[in-house]
């Protein structure tokens, strides 16, 4: 069984016409750029492209295919090189009892799939060619025409204090919105980990995936796993997610939770460590208090133990998030080394620091080992990692 490097939720910013998509998202963020960024300097193997329902986006595609630069694999995934693309889409539901709003993912196994599913979704929100809109069906429907079209159903960043699933979409179980049958994984998001999400039980039967939600190129895989499969494709891929005749996830990289914009508690106005409970800032006197996924978490707990035989949860620490290690000095590593995943995984101390200062050498190795020092985040603003 082969290893493969595996991000699955980057988002587009714009189209290849120059019209946005994801609108918070970089304008260097078209689906040409992003395959080239991902397989070049990322060093990554799969990744699950979202927003590609967008109109535009799928001619883009379509052009690619026509000119042969990226081909159909006959068991799902477009291949561009050594990369390999899934097609998804993320989607925001409300449903009749007023649970929402909720994100979550959907990903097809080809751009025939991918256009029909365009086309339905057409008929169901007020603009096909942006990211994340609300969708006018309940998720028990969206959910049966994406198996209806062989696709993989995903719920995105489960805990984050907005648009997720746990965060203010349900008050108990994921039952009140969706059929647990039709499934496929739990994103996990940046502000939590497996540890703090196995403490819900229902959960307990799906596999995690950490994904990036990458809004520009660089953010791209700051969070991602190792998927062991024969092949990098749609359909082992999907075995994977049911951990299936040996394909399953190895192992989850991602920010330790403190580095998350909602881990905990804080005013959003000041950033004013705030109690769960609390009503009113005891800082700035603000009422918008921002529940961090820690509190919330432990409001849904259920059990301590979670399931046996779950991959390592491995706290890693973007390049990015290396104080000193600008833009410039990270195409000097990426450039020499050949791509992050080797800087992150592979290179010995002693050829980084030939490369760059060595303070910076020694936190990219702290951070590998997961013995750096963090401080919090909270309300939107990332966590920090302390100087040495």
């Amino acid at each position: 069984m082969n290893h493969y490097y595996v991000d699955l939720h980057i988002h587009i910013g714009r189209t290849w016409t120059g019209k946005p998509v994801k609108i918070t998202g970089a304008k260097s963020l078209t689906f040409t750029n992003i395959i080239e960024h991902a397989r070049h300097e990322k060093g990554l193997n799969m990744v699950g492209i979202i927003d590609s329902h967008s109109p535009e986006v799928i001619q883009e595609v379509e052009s690619l295919l026509a000119s042969g630069q990226v081909v159909e694999h006959p068991a799902g995934g477009l291949i561009f090189g050594e990369l390999t693309v899934i097609p998804g889409s993320e989607l925001e539901i409300y449903d009749e009892n007023c649970h929402g709003p909720i994100h979550v993912l959907c990903f097809m196994p080809n751009l025939a799939a991918m256009k029909e599913f365009s086309n339905w979704l057409s008929a169901h929100l007020k603009n096909i060619q942006l990211s994340s809109q609300r969708l006018y069906v309940t998720g028990l429907k969206l959910q049966q025409k994406v198996k209806e079209l062989g696709g993989i159903f995903i719920p995105a960043h489960v805990f984050t204090p907005f648009k997720s699933l746990y965060g203010k979409g349900v008050k108990s179980s994921l039952t009140e919105v969706f059929d647990p049958e039709l499934i496929d994984g739990i994103e996990l998001g940046l502000s939590s980990d497996t540890e703090m999400a196995d403490k819900i039980a229902e959960i307990h039967r799906y596999t995690f995936v950490t994904n990036s939600d990458a809004h520009s190129l660089a953010k791209i895989a700051r969070e991602y796993q190792v998927v062991a499969m024969e092949e990098p494709t749609f359909s082992e891929l999907e075995k994977a997610l049911k951990t299936e005749d040996g394909r399953r996830i190895m192992a989850n990289y991602g920010l330790d939770p403190k580095l998350g914009k909602y881990h905990k508690t804080v005013c959003s106005e000041c950033l004013y460590p705030a109690h769960e409970a609390d009503q009113v800032c005891e800082q700035c006197g603000s009422k918008k208090i921002i529940k961090g996924v820690a509190d919330r978490i432990m409001e849904l707990k259920t059990t301590e133990i979670g399931p046996e035989g779950r991959p390592p949860y491995i706290h890693q620490v973007p390049l990015e998030f290396i104080p000193g290690l600008g833009p410039r000095l990270l195409e000097k590593l990426v450039n020499h080394f050949g791509s992050e995943m080797a800087i992150l995984h592979e290179v010995p101390f002693a050829a980084l620091k030939e490369i760059v200062p060595e303070k910076i050498a020694t936190l990219i190795l702290l951070a590998r080992e997961g013995k750096i020092h963090l401080a919090a985040g909270g309300g939107g603003k990332y966590g920090k990692i302390a100087e040495i």
